[in-house]
């Protein structure tokens, strides 16, 4: 598996080298001129992630098919970001989408939904990373006797190392290897699990679609009002994801883009469900128990020689593939992001001084990466994409209620306070959900997107 691993680094490295192109345009825009059919390819892999490939399929045996009530919200979500906030960027020729705040309001709103940005994508993408870090570590390098901190050290390293070549530009290119092989490696264990069921045993599994339940956390209008606030926001407002949109040649690329990447959710997540609930069918017609833990489903079947032997290389070969495609434009969108809001006009305006800012601005987003992992090997969690989307609608609420007032109202704010609204409202949504014993769900993304709104109002100009 060693000898796997070297092998996918070195060729990501070939496409890096090849053709590179360096400076700050390609590292920001790629000069904007990608094809939109290898960009909607590429973010397939970068939204997909190491996460999708364990904690998806060990939703299937507690929840079943619930999961794609989200899904179906995402796919509409995705709808709504090509007709209402692609328009707007293009229309101003961003580079970095929340200067739009800044146009509209001023610096300190600019600012602040930089900061929500950095801290939301900066949490989410080393929860992602440290899932495909632990499982390459624990299948690669554990039984080597090397400890995780520095498998984590290596594997920033290594992203730091092509991502700092030609910034999105490399991107573009190398998303859509790791798109292929994270897609092939789907298909093969989705092949492997279910020639794996020898069909004597009627499924017990939770094969439910709908949730129709108002009260229960998954309930249908529940996840698809959900899924397309979690897309608005996480897409549609996340730097990371637009940046790769805004190399597109036009608008109308960017939307085919957006129409084609949104769709291809459903087919997706609906293998990964199906494929944890033929992995969970393996367990219950093996008498043994499905592991405690969601996130343990896959990984504890390849462990235990459940799956074919082949299915362990598959499986570490698409963990890679997903784990370097998120990781990889997270680490660009934040250096972007830090570079555009926070370097005075004197540093932009002098090309070698601003490259080199954005040089060091991009190893301390590594070192931030390496801390991030080693917090989370510590701390935990028993389903990763849970622990993601929650941490969303706290983080991403603010830049909701941002966008919605600046778009949809007139209203002229006093800019210098928006960042004590915007910091308040997710606090007033850590209370609620104290006082309410955790029963929001995801619709808590809206709530605090509401409360920032309603906040922002209050500090309207006379």
């Amino acid at each position: 598996m060693l000898f796997i691993l070297i092998a996918y680094i070195l060729l990501i490295l070939a496409v890096t080298f090849y053709k590179r192109k360096r400076g700050n345009e390609a590292f920001f825009t790629a000069e904007r001129n990608s094809s939109w059919v290898m960009v909607a390819f590429g973010m397939l892999g970068a939204s997909l992630s190491g996460i999708s490939f364990i904690s998806v399929p060990g939703m299937a045996p507690s929840s079943g098919f619930t999961y794609m009530q989200l899904v179906l919200g995402f796919s509409l979500g995705y709808i709504i970001v090509a007709k209402v906030l692609l328009p707007l960027y293009y229309k101003l020729n961003l580079t970095n989408i929340y200067e739009y705040l800044n146009l509209r309001h001023g610096k300190y709103s600019y600012r602040t939904a930089s900061l929500f940005f950095i801290l939301s994508r900066g949490l989410g993408s080393a929860a992602r990373l440290y899932v495909s870090a632990f499982l390459i570590h624990t299948f690669i390098f554990a039984p080597l006797g090397i400890p995780f901190p520095l498998v984590a050290i290596l594997m920033v390293a290594f992203i730091y190392l092509y991502t700092s070549v030609g910034g999105i530009y490399t991107l573009v290119k190398t998303d859509v290897i790791q798109t292929i092989f994270l897609l092939g490696s789907l298909v093969c264990l989705l092949v492997f699990s279910y020639n794996g069921m020898d069909g004597s045993h009627v499924s017990i599994l939770n094969e439910k679609w709908i949730e129709t339940d108002w009260v229960a956390k998954n309930n249908f209008v529940k996840y698809v009002l959900s899924g397309m606030l979690i897309t608005v926001c996480m897409t549609g407002l996340d730097q990371d994801m637009m940046q790769k949109n805004l190399t597109c040649r036009t608008l109308k690329e960017a939307q085919k883009n957006m129409y084609s990447y949104g769709f291809m959710f459903l087919p997706i997540n609906f293998a990964f469900l199906l494929l944890g609930l033929c992995v969970g069918n393996i367990f219950i017609e093996n008498g043994i128990s499905i592991p405690a833990e969601n996130d343990m489903l896959l990984p504890e079947a390849i462990l235990m020689g459940l799956l074919p032997e082949v299915a362990t290389y598959i499986f570490i070969i698409g963990i890679i593939s997903a784990s370097l495609s998120s990781a990889d434009s997270t680490f660009v969108s934040l250096t972007t992001t830090l570079s555009t809001t926070f370097f005075s006009d004197e540093v932009k305006n002098n090309d070698g001084k601003y490259e080199n800012f954005r040089k060091r601005t991009h190893i301390a987003v590594g070192v931030f990466f390496c801390l991030m992992l080693l917090i989370f090997y510590f701390v935990g969690s028993d389903n990763m994409i849970d622990l993601l989307f929650r941490l969303a609608s706290y983080t991403y609420g603010p830049l909701l209620g941002l966008f919605a007032l600046s778009m949809f109202t007139k209203v002229e704010i006093n800019d210098n306070l928006s960042p004590i609204v915007c910091t308040i409202s997710p606090i007033i949504c850590v209370i609620i959900q104290v006082l309410s014993s955790n029963s929001l769900g995801y619709e808590l993304l809206l709530l605090n997107g509401m409360l920032t709104f309603v906040g922002l109002l209050l500090i309207r100009k006379k």
